[in-house]
């Protein structure tokens, strides 16, 4: 049945029959019925839809059959204009599919490609149909979220994000070292789209996911299945993309499908541990696909989040612990606010068996035996392998006697690592990389403390970067193992 058109009514109807009739009932159910609305006025016809989404996808599929279908009905010169009307979200859904591919229930603000009661699942199912592997996900909200001058773009980014999923930052592409809020700003805006457009299919699982189904799908002969689920979400957030380093076809798949999402003006939302450009092992392709949104970087908390971290853990679980308790903690958990809610997990605990204040005495003593476990033992090796997959050796290239600079100046981070996180000597060090003597250790010691006094930059995948964050890097990948 067509709806009533409140302008124009007779006329509206028969432009409406004529869409109805050029591109199918149900075509025409999900992307005009409840969700878009014409008006007539004079030489004009006016097309409002739900969302900017919505508007933009009937304009670009659309324009040439109404225009046609108006042309017919009123009068060649009609002119169309289209515009936004979000009251028209509030209306009922329907239900529906085409080619084989449910299409959205609601529009509110772009393409569902299921029921509703599906699409609110965060990791989809199997190509073939099976049911996937149980997986509770953490609750995390952008109100959960503390925002610092290390965050404040990314958390700006998710909030835009999230209220108008599609229409800008795709893909948004959020990295950093673990623990410092990444996933909980990809959590936060999957939880706030589902919240804010009910009727969008997001689609949220990590790099490793997505290479397994893919895998499967070659492996039971279910890529069109495997395709259709993946290119016919409405937001497609991926975690840990740096997974998918060294594997081509996963990688050309992956490419392929964030391609056809960007191209009907979806959502993709990223995250990783390194900027794109340093992610070497991935095709030039794709590293640019990734660059082509918004690239935002978190960087460690400062005291003052640190402070607010712990302020906000006490005050939930309604921990009585004093400010100089949880300045300790704020303190001495340094690496990452994963430690600092794995300390206050250990006050709670000690709180629930003593029912006492925890003061800074008590407190020193409960996290004593954590902040020893804490300091992670690094040893050299820990940082060959770390340089050599940054810059895409091998760590016997680091060891050999090659004086070519793009292997002799990521030795000479790695040197310059060497002696600022472990306690080796210059000599020993000399001996790791290849039976060098002291004196080169030293030098090298000397020439990257310069480069970082003078913020310069070095060369990494046909870029420059300033050193200072190319050493951040490899800290953090030593000492996430």
């Amino acid at each position: 049945m067509l709806p009533e058109s409140p302008h124009g009514g007779h006329d509206v109807d028969q432009i409406l029959e004529h869409v109805q009739r050029a591109i199918g009932e149900r075509r025409y159910r999900h992307w005009f019925q409840g969700r878009t609305r014409l008006v007539l006025r004079g030489d004009v016809l006016r097309v409002e839809a739900a969302s900017p989404y919505l508007l933009n996808w009937v304009q670009r599929r659309f324009t040439d059959v109404l225009q046609t279908a108006a042309r017919e009905v009123v009068h060649p010169g009609l002119r169309l204009t289209f515009d936004v009307d979000a009251t028209l979200a509030l209306l009922p859904a329907t239900d529906g599919s085409e080619d084989g591919v449910s299409l959205p229930q609601q529009a509110a603000v772009g393409r569902s490609t299921r029921p509703a009661a599906a699409a609110a699942t965060d990791t989809p199912r199997a190509a073939d149909g099976a049911a996937k592997s149980p997986q509770v996900r953490r609750q995390f909200d952008l109100a959960d979220f503390v925002v610092g001058g290390c965050n404040e773009l990314a958390y700006t980014a998710a909030r835009q994000v999230s209220a108008t999923p599609g229409a800008r930052y795709s893909p948004l592409f959020i990295h950093s070292g673990v623990g410092n809020g990444k996933s909980h700003l990809a959590e936060a805006i999957s939880r706030q789209i589902k919240r804010n457009f009910p009727s969008l299919q997001v689609l949220f699982l990590t790099a490793e996911n997505f290479t397994n189904y893919f895998t499967r799908s070659l492996r039971e002969k279910s890529s069109v299945g495997f395709r259709a689920k993946f290119r016919g979400c409405d937001v497609l957030i991926v975690e840990d993309v740096d997974f998918l380093e060294g594997k081509k076809s996963v990688q050309e798949e992956f490419l392929h499908t964030l391609q056809q999402l960007e191209a009907e003006g979806r959502q993709i939302v990223l995250t990783g541990d390194r900027h794109p450009r340093l992610m070497t092992k991935l095709t030039d392709e794709l590293v640019t696909r990734f660059l082509s949104g918004l690239v935002c970087r978190i960087e460690a908390p400062s005291l003052e989040m640190r402070k607010e971290v712990v302020r906000r853990i006490a005050a939930e679980r309604k921990l009585p612990v004093s400010t100089g308790a949880l300045d300790f903690v704020a303190s001495r958990f340094t690496s990452s606010i994963r430690e600092i809610v794995g300390a206050m997990n250990c006050l709670d605990v000690w709180h629930s068996i003593q029912s006492k204040r925890i003061g800074v005495g008590v407190a020193r003593e409960v996290l004593a035996n954590l902040e020893r476990d804490c300091l992670k033992i690094v040893r050299l090796d820990d940082i060959d392998r770390a340089v050599a997959n940054l810059f895409g050796l091998t760590t016997s290239a680091l060891k050999s006697s090659c004086r070519s600079r793009n292997v002799a100046q990521p030795r000479m981070l790695a040197m310059y690592l060497a002696r600022r996180m472990t306690n080796v000597a210059y000599s020993d060090i000399g001996r790791h990389f290849g039976g060098r003597n002291h004196t080169t250790v030293m030098s090298a010691e000397k020439k990257i403390a310069r480069q970082l006094e003078l913020n310069e930059s070095i060369r990494i995948a046909a870029e420059n970067w300033p050193v200072r964050d190319v050493l951040q890097t490899l800290e953090q990948q030593v000492l996430a193992g």
